[in-house]
């Protein structure tokens, strides 16, 4: 008899514990354990790896994780009323390293939670389904520390999804993709019917990878290619030479000129080297 089948379902764990999802914290409950064991698979062995997730919410995903028997578990969750139902999991997982931290993801340091991995020149992997109101908001947080993580599996709205993998002149190539692709390589896995939710949502999810890359370019500093990037875009349907004044002021179409690039040229039809060089060309 595995594990599992002694534990109760996540809809009796949802019924027990009296959840109902909370749109303020951008909530939707995950039903179907297949559906979260694919989600582990896709990260390959994590026996070797520290993992964070995020928003356990009734646990599900918790669970798929578990039972790949991670080396260690961080999970941050907001919700009290879930703390509760996550500890009653951890009952059952007493042979492995799992913490719960009732917190604010936006406010939580992991550089520090993973400090002995780090100092050991270990990467730790994030698994998440991130509540929808903060998921792009925390995933330029771990961009920015990219170089201690693994891998990221992540669910987001497929709509944030495309956002993320979309590629130089696609309709939703902007900020989100030069940032998220300059730091890692990017592809959408599978999407999520809204059937394994409750309550089912009217948009549709997707699991997408971010597999951070072994060599960046240590000239480019992050905030100020976020903010190349980011003025690039404010305007996207004006030429580069109007939407970047703002920023470069009167050197604008000179400084596009010296990286070789069309001043009339709007930002989605930059490549990512393109804004390399750009930030590299600004003092």
């Amino acid at each position: 008899m595995s594990k599992n089948s002694l534990i109760p379902s996540p809809a009796q764990l949802i019924d027990k514990y009296q959840l109902n999802a909370k749109k303020s914290l951008g909530q939707n409950f995950i039903l179907d354990l297949n559906f979260t064991d694919k989600i582990v698979r896709h990260v390959n062995d994590i026996s070797q790896h520290s993992i964070l997730e995020i928003g356990a919410g009734a646990g599900t995903l918790t669970r798929s994780i578990l039972q790949a028997n991670p080396k260690r578990l961080v999970v941050i969750e907001k919700d009290q009323r879930c703390i509760e139902l996550l500890m009653e999991l951890k009952c059952y997982y007493q042979n492995i390293d799992f913490e719960i931290i009732h917190g604010d993801a936006l406010k939580i340091n992991e550089l520090e939670i993973f400090k002995q991995e780090i100092s050991q020149q270990q990467k730790f992997k994030i698994i998440a389904n991130l509540p929808y109101n903060i998921g792009t908001v925390l995933l330029i947080k771990w961009l920015k520390i990219s170089q201690h993580i693994a891998s990221m599996h992540l669910m987001f709205q497929k709509e944030v999804v495309e956002r993320i993998i979309a590629k130089t002149s696609d309709n939703h190539f902007g900020r989100l993709a030069v940032m998220a692709n300059f730091y890692c390589q990017s592809k959408m896995l599978f999407n999520a019917h809204q059937n394994v939710f409750t309550p089912p949502p009217k948009i549709v999810s997707a699991i997408v990878e971010l597999i951070p890359k072994d060599k960046i370019d240590q000239q480019i500093k992050f905030e100020k290619l976020e903010k190349v990037v980011a003025s690039a875009f404010s305007q996207r349907r004006k030429m580069l030479k109007s939407s970047l004044k703002n920023f470069l002021g009167n050197n604008t179409v000179k400084i596009l000129e010296d990286c070789q690039i069309n001043p009339q040229m709007r930002a989605e039809q930059l490549s990512i080297d393109d804004f390399v060089k750009l930030t590299k060309a600004i003092n």
